[in-house]
């Protein structure tokens, strides 16, 4: 399971913001597109429904 401190969501989230990917392009790999989306969600980034 991720957190919101694990190596993979913080690179996910860099990468998203950066615009080197998009939300959608995150991998449904266990839990980790809902943590990087709680973490965008808590910074003001829109992450549109899945």
């Amino acid at each position: 399971m991720f957190t919101k401190d694990s190596a993979l969501v913080k690179i996910w989230v860099s990468l998203i913001l950066a615009g080197v990917y998009t939300y959608e392009q995150c991998p449904d790999l266990s839990n980790l597109k809902t943590v990087v989306g709680e973490v965008l969600a808590e910074i003001g980034y829109q992450v549109s429904a899945q």
